[in-house]
């Protein structure tokens, strides 16, 4: 199977699909990564753009993903675009890839960025002019979809038990993401977000998603 993971900023991969992404690739699927922005300007100065795209590497190759795709798109500036253009982008990539499941950022997060590539993703995920593809979930990040209009409301679990702590292993290689608890992004709260989710269907540890389409 082929998976596409749409991710706006360095992070959020591994954030919210991190778990999930190790689960395919431990039973051989291809996961894909559309990287919308390289996450550094308008928060960090250059000098910060080769390490935070050096991370993205590093924490790619920790995980085993197949590709980067960088669009390379203006970060905290996706609003400045014409909204056709970013679904084009990702349209180039669907195209390319053949995924069989994407997942997607959450329609109501607080930053901005992520609800203009839900509203693209939802352009170029149409189920008509997607013949390959059999669903589409959305994901959470934390710090940016609890911090939102609290709308996120998941259907479908992926058990992460076994991955969890090489999650947050592959999360910390973002040095300059990483925070001390009781911040969002810390390794405890992480951990935490896990442990919540996973009781949520009996299991240790999980990751959530909302369905926006699935064919049967």
């Amino acid at each position: 199977m082929k998976v596409l993971v749409i991710s706006c900023h360095p992070d959020d991969e591994v954030l919210g699909v991190g778990g999930t992404i190790l689960q395919h690739r431990a039973v051989g699927d291809d996961v894909h990564v559309a990287m919308v922005t390289d996450g550094c300007s308008g928060v960090y100065d250059a000098s910060k753009k080769a390490l935070l795209a050096d991370s993205l590497k590093r924490c790619a190759n920790h995980l085993g993903v197949t590709r980067i795709h960088e669009l390379d798109l203006p970060n905290q500036r996706l609003d400045t675009l014409p909204l056709i253009e970013i679904a084009q982008h990702l349209e180039r990539v669907i195209a390319a890839v053949h995924p069989d499941v994407v997942y997607l950022h959450n329609k109501d997060d607080v930053n901005q960025d992520h609800q203009v590539v839900y509203k693209a993703g939802l352009i170029a995920t149409r189920p008509y002019a997607c013949e390959n593809l059999k669903a589409v979930y959305l994901y959470e990040v934390p710090s940016s979809t609890e911090a939102g209009d609290a709308s996120f409301a998941p259907d479908y679990f992926v058990d992460i038990t076994a991955q969890l702590e090489r999650k947050i292993e592959a999360f910390a290689l973002y040095e300059t993401e990483l925070k001390p608890a009781p911040h969002p992004r810390s390794p405890e709260a992480i951990r935490a977000l896990a442990r919540v989710r996973g009781f949520r269907v009996n299991v240790h540890a999980a990751e959530s998603f909302v369905t926006v389409w699935r064919r049967a």
